[in-house]
């Protein structure tokens, strides 16, 4: 079975990206007690200075669907939503090996 990894951006107020790099920090944290979350990166550009971007890899998309409905998941959407002016999602991938992912 191949993995779930998906590239997403995220559009702050001007002047959150710090504070929304904080929070995203967080929950790449939080996933630390997750197996099925393998790789949770959280990126910024200095072309962007509004936006993050977060890179993540599931052992299937299952698993990150179900990690949306944790608490502290849910917890740490409510504390970004106030600062989120927009979202998108860049590109869902079926991870096929390499250097850093378990499996192959």
């Amino acid at each position: 079975m191949n993995k779930f990894s998906l590239f997403g951006r995220f559009t702050v107020k001007e002047g959150e990206r710090d504070h929304m790099v904080s929070i995203l920090l967080e929950a790449a944290e939080s996933m630390k007690e997750l197996n099925e979350c393998e790789i949770y990166l959280v990126h910024t550009t200095e072309a962007e200075p509004d936006a993050v971007y977060v890179y993540e890899l599931w052992s299937d998309e299952a698993a990150h669907q179900n990690s949306l409905s944790l608490e502290s998941t849910q917890t740490l959407i409510k504390r970004a939503k106030p600062i989120i002016t927009g979202m998108e999602r860049i590109s869902t991938m079926e991870a096929r090996g390499g250097k850093g992912i378990s499996g192959y």
